[in-house]
């Protein structure tokens, strides 16, 4: 699934080639993917003429701003955006193109088809699910101290479970929070209640800057994640952990262990990273 720096990623790039656009009209092909309204009619007259003026992002999700509305797009597993001309062939998967009046498109492909799509009125996009739902991005100010070890003190979940809790903190995910926890030197097993305040600190310092390194280079691509041109993250070659089972951990040499945490498989190094 495409964490924070892939998302932002893809942001960036998109936002080279379709910002002032205006969506003729769109075409859905698999209407699950729309959420909110429920009506896929009523969808394509909402967004018909709307000009997309940004595009931002929360946690995972991307945030299209048009003249009136928001369009909340969640990628999930498979999501990708990329942009074509009319007369270019479309591939298998895409479920949702947006025509612009320019003779270019925006086509959402997705394998698994499991990314969401909501639009709301402008103003109600942070009062509506999914994003009420979220807790503060890494990378805004609200994202304080304070805040994140007072979240942690009051649940008794694994670290490593609390982290991947988007009502704590959005945008991570499994990659980013193994590689997080393992230059903190916290053990993912660790009870998040009790860690001390230099722990804590040690894990939002990692957090923000694991996550901006990511961002710089694009992104890591593991499976299938490429940005907007098609292009793959680099972050992979970064790896400290995730993905290394068995390999000889690179501060001490002891090799990476790979467990399940919650369900989710979790790499550590059971020297570095203390219980």
């Amino acid at each position: 699934m495409p964490e924070l720096p892939e998302v932002e990623t893809i942001k960036n790039t998109l936002k080279q080639f379709i910002m002032n656009k205006t969506i003729k009209e769109a075409d859905i092909y698999w209407p699950k993917i729309i959420k909110m309204p429920d009506d896929i009619e009523q969808f394509k007259v909402m967004i018909t003429g709307q000009k997309i003026n940004d595009l931002s992002r929360r946690g995972k999700f991307l945030l299209f701003y048009l003249d009136d509305y928001v369009l909340i797009s969640h990628l999930r597993m498979e999501g990708k955006y990329s942009v074509h001309k009319t007369d270019e062939p479309v591939k298998k998967h895409t479920h949702v193109i947006f025509r612009f009046t320019d003779g270019e498109e925006l086509r959402y492909n997705d394998v698994r088809k499991f990314g969401t799509m909501h639009l709301y009125n402008k103003g109600e996009e942070f009062i509506n699910k999914p994003l009420t739902l979220l807790g503060p991005d890494p990378f805004d100010e609200t994202f304080t101290f304070d805040y994140f070890y007072q979240k942690l003190k009051k649940t008794d979940r694994f670290i490593k479970s609390a982290l991947l809790d988007q009502t704590i903190v959005t945008g991570l995910g499994n990659i980013y929070v193994d590689e997080t926890l393992y230059k903190a030197g916290v053990h993912p097993l660790k009870r998040s209640s009790k860690l001390t305040k230099k722990e804590v600190y040690r894990i939002q310092e990692q957090a923000i800057a694991t996550l901006e390194a990511a961002v710089k280079q694009g992104g890591t691509t593991i499976r299938s994640y490429v940005n907007s041109q098609g292009d793959m993250g680099m972050f992979q070659q970064e790896l400290f952990v995730y993905g290394q089972e068995n390999k000889a951990c690179k501060q001490c040499g002891s090799p990476i262990v790979k467990l399940k945490v919650g369900g989710r498989g979790t790499h550590v190094c059971t020297t570095c990273q203390k219980n």
